[in-house]
């Protein structure tokens, strides 16, 4: 049973790959549209600062943010309650 399943999956999942890479066309995207005018491209330092450094600088803010205003942890009431260990009966 579990190969028919194994079998089934693996088709949808072939159909679905063949469907999109069908429906799309990339070659469309070399074709200019009226108007289009495109700036200039961007250097290497500028595609790392705006694809990694700035989303790594905001999540750094928003993570700091978050622990800074965090108020869990200001109460002042234990955060654990120890229970005595109960007495062993000497002499069975």
């Amino acid at each position: 049973m579990d190969k028919k399943n194994a079998l089934r999956a693996g088709a949808v999942a072939a159909g679905t790959t063949l469907m999109m890479l069908l429906m799309s066309s990339p070659a469309l995207a070399l074709t200019r549209d009226d108007g289009d005018d495109p700036g200039p491209g961007l250097s290497v330092i500028q595609t790392v600062g705006l694809f990694v450094l700035c989303p790594l600088a905001l999540f750094a803010v928003i993570a700091g943010l978050v622990m800074l205003l965090d108020k869990s942890r200001k109460t002042d009431a234990p955060t654990a309650v120890v229970k005595p260990k109960k007495k062993a009966k000497a002499g069975v």
